[in-house]
C-alpha cells in the first residue's frame, strides 16, 4: 500500500468514526485500528489530528486541480474548480459535518482550517486565471472566501443527490462577485445597502455528548430571509473572475 492510499484509507476511517462518534472522540490511532492499518505508520505520517486534517485538505485540492481547462470564462472555471473540492467533502459528508459542528468547541482548529482553506483558494483562484498580487489581489481572495463560506453554508443543509442547491448557491455567489465588480467600476447601479455585506460563516451545532446515542443530524438552517442575497459589494474590491 503505497502512501497516497494509506492516507485516503486513514483519513477515511477517521470521518467514520467522527460520524459515529463525534470529531471530539476521533484518533489517529483509533481511526488506525478501526481501519486495520499500521500504527507505526499511521504514528510516522500522522503525528495529529490537524495533520490529517492538512492532508485531507491538499486531497480536495489535488481533485480540484486534476484537470484544469483553459476554455470558458475565468468565472466558469472557478465554479468547476470549487465543485471539484466540494465533491471530495461529500464523499465523507457525515463525518465533515461532524468536523464543522465541532470546531466551536475547538478554536485552534478552526483557525487552523481557516488557514489552510486561503491556502486552497488561493491556489484555486490563480488555477482559474484570477490575478492575486498586491492589495486588490488580497481583497480579491476575500472575496473567494465569502463565496466559499456562502457555498459551504448551502452544502452543509443540502440533501439533493446532486447537489443541486449547493450548485445554485455557489452559481449566485459568483453572480454577485460580478455585479460587485461591475458597480466598482461605474457599470452598474450600487447594490442596496440593505443586502449582507458578509457572507455568513457556516452554522454548526456542538457533538454530542458521549453516550448520547446515534450523533445528532445537522440542524437543518433556515432560508436567508426574502431580500438576502449571497456575499454583497462590500467583500470585493476587484474583479476575481479575470
Amino acid at each position: 500500500m503505497d502512501d497516497d492510499v494509506f492516507d485516503r484509507a486513514l483519513i477515511g476511517a477517521a470521518f467514520t468514526q467522527a460520524a459515529d462518534l463525534g470529531w471530539r472522540l476521533v484518533s489517529v490511532a483509533g481511526a488506525a485500528l478501526s481501519a486495520d492499518l499500521s500504527l507505526s505508520r499511521a504514528r510516522a505520517r500522522f503525528p495529529t489530528r490537524s495533520a490529517l486534517l492538512l492532508r485531507f485538505g491538499r486531497i480536495a485540492d489535488e481533485a480540484a486541480l486534476a484537470e484544469i481547462s483553459t476554455e470558458g470564462s475565468v468565472r466558469d472555471r472557478l465554479f468547476d474548480l470549487v465543485m471539484r473540492r466540494i465533491d471530495v467533502l461529500q464523499a465523507h459528508r457525515a463525518g465533515v459535518l461532524a468536523l464543522l459542528r465541532a470546531l466551536p468547541c475547538e478554536p485552534p482548529t478552526a483557525v487552523l482550517l481557516a488557514c489552510a482553506t486561503r491556502r486552497s483558494l488561493r491556489w484555486l483562484a490563480q488555477a482559474a486565471g484570477v490575478q492575486l498580487t498586491g492589495l486588490r489581489g488580497a481583497l480579491t481572495l476575500r472575496g473567494l472566501e465569502a463565496v466559499w463560506l456562502w457555498t459551504l453554508r448551502a452544502w452543509q443543509r443540502d440533501e439533493t443527490a446532486d447537489l443541486s442547491a449547493t450548485m445554485a448557491a455557489l452559481d449566485a455567489a459568483l453572480n454577485r462577485a460580478e455585479q460587485a465588480v461591475r458597480w466598482l467600476r461605474g457599470q452598474s447601479s450600487p447594490v442596496p445597502q440593505s443586502e449582507p455585506v458578509s457572507a455568513p460563516a457556516p452554522q454548526v451545532e456542538p457533538d454530542p455528548a458521549p453516550g448520547s446515542g446515534s450523533e445528532t443530524a445537522p440542524a437543518p438552517q433556515s432560508e436567508p430571509p426574502p431580500g438576502e442575497s449571497p456575499p454583497a459589494a462590500g467583500q470585493v474590491s476587484d474583479d476575481p473572475l479575470s
